[in-house]
């Protein structure tokens, strides 16, 4: 008897949506600088996260108060200073597993960077949920929390609301599937009860993780749509998970960006039909100049963009008008000699 289907994806963020070897790595490096953790190479840091990370740091500190400074230190420069890049091709696995399922991010990080980094790849609304280190520190809480959380079965469809119009499908743990990079990882969703299936390009190796408990290992970002969905991953993105999204650096008041050189655009910026302008822009923190984000304006003549800012602009139009009084009725029109005329044949056709 196969798996039942899969409800909801839960994804880590570091080394599963972003690459983090390396840019973890060289933030902790200065922790392990700064306490003398005996941390002094990146194998010896993968290894922390055999298991729960924090509980991992907190074997090298002398006491409680120890652990909590280099954890506080850690977090810290992960707010302020590390801006991993996407995988790539996981902004189209996101987009497409949104369409059918309910996802959340669950990570080691600080919400300030699960905040920074989905918004600045235009993810931040195919989630429904966000569990960071700082708020739930352990990963098995976190998951035990998504699973006893009535509302579960309503997803993001990459649109700020949640999607109440469809289905509920709530998720119980034979249909909650975690997707990571460590065997940790792998370890704490077995334990709660959940499935998990591991990725390749991140902390630990297929073996590793295999060994932990994962039902299968992804070598490529496809390969979880694959099968997280069977052969529904055929099917594209519907509604605003097929969209691309325009990035909105703060500096410019408008929806769209100025682009230059022969695609340069009126001072202020072209905007797209139904978008309106957002001050502060992109929400990333950045001020427009060096932004993490690059896009470019798409053809404002692609009917799936269209599409999508005609319910946008239904949507807000909706919310004006909810509330308002109705509108004044208006007296009945006057008939006219034309239609008199055609009533009076109407009338001898039936008197025959």
């Amino acid at each position: 008897m196969g798996s039942p289907p899969v409800r909801a994806v839960i994804f880590d963020l570091d080394g599963t949506l972003v690459q983090t070897r390396v840019a973890s790595w060289e933030i902790f490096r200065r922790i392990d600088e700064r306490f003398a953790l005996g941390v002094d190479r990146p194998e010896k840091y993968f290894e922390l996260f055999n298991g729960n990370v924090f509980r991992s740091i907190r074997k090298l500190c002398r006491d409680d108060a120890h652990a909590q400074e280099v954890n506080a230190a850690f977090l810290e420069l992960l707010r302020t200073e590390y801006t991993p890049p996407l995988v790539p091709g996981m902004a189209e696995v996101v987009r497409r597993l949104a369409t059918d399922c309910t996802l959340a991010v669950m990570s080691s990080n600080a919400m300030a960077v699960l905040r920074r980094v989905l918004v600045a790849n235009d993810l931040a609304f195919c989630f429904a949920h966000v569990f960071g280190g700082d708020v739930s520190p352990d990963k098995r809480t976190a998951m035990r929390s998504f699973l006893a959380d009535a509302g579960n079965g309503y997803g993001r469809r990459c649109a700020a609301d949640y999607d109440e119009a469809a289905v509920r499908r709530d998720a119980d743990p034979a249909s909650t599937v975690l997707v990571t990079d460590t065997a940790g990882d792998v370890k704490d969703a077995r334990s709660v009860g959940i499935r998990a299936v591991g990725v390749a390009w991140g902390m630990h190796s297929v073996a590793e993780l295999t060994e932990a408990g994962a039902e299968f290992v992804a070598l490529w970002p496809q390969e979880i749509a694959a099968h997280v969905l069977g052969d529904e991953a055929a099917r594209p993105p519907r509604g605003a998970c097929a969209v691309p999204a325009v990035h909105r650096p703060s500096a410019v008041s408008t929806s769209a960006p100025t682009l230059t050189g022969d695609r340069a655009a009126p001072p202020g910026g072209p905007t797209l039909p139904g978008d309106t302008a957002q001050p502060g822009g992109c929400g990333c923190g950045c001020d427009g100049g060096g932004c993490p984000v690059k896009r470019f304006l798409p053809d404002e003549s692609d009917p799936v963009r269209l599409a999508a800012s005609a319910r946008r602009r239904r949507r807000q139009e909706a919310a004006v008008t909810v509330g308002a009084p109705p509108a004044p009725s208006r007296p009945a029109p006057t008939p006219s000699a034309a239609s008199d005329e055609l009533l009076a044949a109407v009338r001898r056709v039936c008197r025959g």
